[in-house]
């Protein structure tokens, strides 16, 4: 067998087999997934934000550290969202989220977006340009939230 055949195929097994192994989650699972990588958003977010307000003060580094964790996080999201995980569980997800999910995934995107180019402007040393940086951030949330999410 040829080396590039043998990778090729070896890389469809694994898709096949990743793809079977998403598809085989149960709805809870994928539920609490998603809500301990928005927990950990959140652990991150809720410092950042009060910096950006004042009350606490203002460590750039601590800041920059955040919003690194915080695109990385972002890049996890989607996928705690498969077809079905709309129950399950107790889940402040709304079932728009499956009934758009083109307009869900954009959504998500555009947080995604936001929190890499918050994570690249916060490790320079502009402390204005970071709380830019986070507001836009913020706003991609609140978009998000706005449509797809369940009060409390």
């Amino acid at each position: 067998m040829r080396p590039a055949y043998a990778a090729a195929l070896l890389a469809l097994a694994g898709f096949a087999l990743s793809a079977g192994v998403l598809a085989a989650v149960k709805p809870e699972t994928a539920i609490r997934y998603r809500q301990g990588v928005y927990h950990a958003i959140l652990w991150n977010f809720a410092p950042m934000n009060a910096m950006v307000r004042g009350t606490q003060p203002w460590d750039q580094a601590d800041f920059a550290r955040r919003a690194q964790r915080l695109a990385f996080y972002s890049q996890q999201l989607l996928e705690g969202f498969p077809p079905g995980s709309d129950r399950g569980a107790e889940t402040g997800a709304k079932p728009a989220i499956w009934q758009n999910p083109e307009d869900f995934k954009a959504k998500m995107q555009a947080f995604e977006d936001a929190a890499a180019d918050l994570a690249k402007v916060a490790a320079g040393s502009d402390i204005e340009a970071s709380k830019q940086a986070f507001a836009q951030t913020a706003e991609a949330c609140k978009r998000c939230h706005e449509k797809y999410r369940a009060e409390d």
